[in-house]
């Protein structure tokens, strides 16, 4: 590879990284070729970009991007394929799934909005992070719980006022 076609990679990638909020680095060496197929097909199925990726050529693009990967760098040993997906959780959810059948792909580490996360002991964490839809779906349901609990009350005790006011003036009377 020349060094043109490396600088090409390196700004590739770094556009890469800037576009994508969530991203994991996973090692996939050891599979054969059918279980790379069926990881990709998993992967290409939930809307991950999977890729391997040259380990100085990704850690160059992580040092020229805008993101504070912190110790995300220090992962890249070995084979490394990165993900990006725009889930926080969905890479970590195929690969928890593909881990039954198999015992890769580790995680290395992930980068999710802003957040790091280093090692596979990571994984079920990850699997758990709610997606930005899901988290807006609960902060909804909670605001909205409230108001329907006070028209509610009022719907059911509305008879009840009416009768203790009622009880209340005919006393008086």
């Amino acid at each position: 590879m020349t060094r043109e076609e490396k600088a090409q990679v390196i700004e590739d990638l770094t556009a890469r990284l800037a576009d994508n909020a969530n991203i994991y680095l996973a090692d996939i060496s050891g599979l054969n070729a059918d279980a790379t197929s069926r990881l990709r097909r998993a992967c290409f199925k939930a809307g991950i970009q999977l890729s391997v990726v040259k380990n100085t050529l990704l850690a160059k693009a992580m040092e020229s991007s805008d993101k504070d990967f912190g110790e995300l760098p220090s992962t890249l040993k070995g084979n490394t394929s990165i993900m990006l997906s725009e889930t926080g959780n969905g890479p970590a959810k195929v690969i928890k799934e593909f881990r039954k059948k198999s015992d890769k792909p580790l995680l290395k580490g992930a980068f999710i909005e802003e957040a790091i996360y280093v090692g596979d002991d990571q994984l079920e964490a990850l699997v758990n992070i709610k997606s930005r839809e899901e988290l807006i779906g609960d902060v909804i349901g909670l605001l909205q719980s409230p108001a329907k609990n006070v028209v509610s009350a009022l719907k059911s005790s509305g008879g009840k006022l009416a009768g203790i006011l009622k009880t209340l003036s005919e006393k008086e009377g």
